[in-house]
């Protein structure tokens, strides 16, 4: 299970323990100004491995759910669209149209920005250490 931490931002849902690594868990939808994720039977972690100061650092995301895994090649991405000024696209990386589905590549880091991630990277040492 999830291991809450206290005084951490609310999109920081915890820790897990991964192979004896503590690693801290976020809950996309937060992040994005949605309700706290539902957890339900389908309900997963993606373990996501992300670099700051040439470290890396593991990061468990919070998600409804994984239908299937899949490489993407490069000539079917293309750049974000331009949606307008008052929405954003600078946390997609870019657009993939695969068999008429359309798959939104997300930019990990411009949805948590450096300080964040060195906020997430201090709970997970504490945790170690703690």
């Amino acid at each position: 299970g999830i291991t809450e931490i206290p005084l951490t931002p609310p999109y920081i849902r915890g820790v897990i323990n991964l192979r004896g690594a503590v690693v801290p868990v976020l809950d996309l939808a937060v992040r994005f100004d949605k309700p706290l994720s539902q957890v339900s039977k389908h309900t997963c972690i993606v373990i996501v491995e992300l670099e700051q100061n040439e470290q890396q650092l593991d990061v468990g995301l919070v998600v409804d759910a994984v239908s299937e895994v899949i490489d993407i090649p490069a000539q079917a991405i293309a750049p974000p669209p331009r949606l307008g000024a008052r929405i954003r696209t600078d946390f997609m990386t870019g657009i993939a149209n695969l068999d008429q589905h359309f798959v939104i590549l997300l930019d990990l880091g411009n949805i948590l920005s450096l300080e964040e991630l060195a906020s997430v990277a201090q709970y997970e040492q504490a945790a170690r250490t703690g």
